[in-house]
């Protein structure tokens, strides 16, 4: 029998996590009818680690205003809420074809104990919303000298 290591269950959580909403955030949709007044979408989300420094969120959020995005940490919970809007200097019988998603969203994120939730900050610029979660200065790993007993 082959052990095999566990290294991350948080990520591999939040992985499931991510499938699970998305399998039913499109349940029972279909895509050629109501894609106008759909009401959610969900925008997709990278997330890494910036070496021993910071986890980054990258949320692609197209064509919003820094008004329609709302942040919050709760309670070790990141939320991101928002709404995307159909533009309006275009009528909707005017259109021939509509792909792209529009209506509210939110996603949420349980953040790791070692994040220092009082030093997040985020940007959003072209489309893209990025969060910076700066970890502990007592969860960066330290080297530890140690001394020859003589």
């Amino acid at each position: 029998m082959t052990l095999v290591r566990w290294s991350d269950p948080y990520r591999e959580f939040s992985h499931l996590q991510d499938r699970i909403n998305r399998v039913f955030g499109d349940f029972g949709r279909r895509d050629d009818e109501g894609l106008l007044t759909s009401g959610s979408w969900i925008p997709p989300v990278d997330i890494y680690q910036n070496g021993d420094q910071e986890l980054v969120l990258k949320a692609e959020l197209p064509d919003m205003t820094r008004e329609d995005i709302d942040l919050t940490i709760d309670n070790g919970t990141l939320t991101i809420k928002g709404e995307k809007k159909l533009a309006t200097d275009v009528r909707e019988d005017s259109f021939h074809r509509v792909e792209r998603r529009y209506g509210t969203f939110t996603r949420s994120f349980s953040l790791p104990q070692t994040v220092d939730t009082a030093k997040v900050a985020a940007e959003y610029r072209n489309g893209v919303l990025t969060v910076r979660l700066p970890l502990r200065e007592e969860a960066k790993p330290r080297q530890i000298k140690v001394d020859v007993a003589a």
